[in-house]
């Protein structure tokens, strides 16, 4: 799991054991209590700190409940599978379990709702979970064109356009499947879901009638 803080805020240094407890007590306060009942007071109480020190370091509650939930997707890993369909596979089953963690679920869908009216919250979540995430489809990439499974792409701006595109795809179905439908991400709807992804990344077309 990579160890990850908050944005940096000025004053005194960060204490690191006091900022883990903290998150670990928002994710608590999340599974008991839920996005709306949560307060910076509770969370305090249970990391064992002050109400003062979260609000050295969080702006406020929707802030706090971002990080605390990116902590949760810090802790994908893409599995060397042997080839890239089941390399998806695998860390789409891991992306999917963690959505399905009632801390994540709620958490996350507040804060996107928040977001909506605070572009500040929009960025943070971009910053704090999708831009950090995407090292994963980095990392997929490149071990696929290692493997000749896809074609490279020397232009870096193109290469960039496409690592979005392939985020955007992969987490915006399973964050639809598991949080707007309502139903499960399992090992067949994953395998049917990277089997069309693979279609657009290998460049297939289909005869159009």
């Amino acid at each position: 799991m990579q160890s990850r803080t908050p944005a940096s805020r000025t004053g005194r240094p960060r204490n690191a054991a006091a900022d883990t407890a903290i998150l670990a007590a928002t994710r608590q306060a999340l599974v008991e209590l839920g996005w709306s009942k949560l307060t910076l007071g509770d969370v305090a109480t249970r990391a064992g700190v002050a109400k003062t020190t979260l609000y050295r370091r969080w702006a406020g509650k929707n802030e706090l409940v971002v990080d605390a939930v990116a902590e949760l997707f810090d802790e994908l890993e893409l599995p060397d599978r042997g080839s890239l369909a089941n390399d998806i596979e695998g860390v789409v089953l891991q992306f999917a379990a963690i959505l399905d963690r009632p801390e994540a679920r709620s958490g996350l869908m507040a804060a996107v709702a928040e977001s909506t009216r605070d572009d500040a919250l929009r960025e943070r979540i971009r910053a704090s979970i999708v831009d950090r995430q995407k090292r994963l489809v980095l990392e997929g990439r490149a071990r696929a064109q290692c493997r000749g499974e896809l074609p490279s792409e020397p232009d870096p701006e193109e290469a960039a356009r496409t690592v979005d595109l392939i985020f955007d795809m992969v987490a915006g179905a399973v964050v639809h499947r598991t949080l707007m439908s309502g139903k499960p991400a399992d090992a067949e709807w994953v395998r049917d879901f990277t089997r069309v992804l693979l279609l657009g990344l290998a460049g297939g077309t289909q005869d159009t009638p």
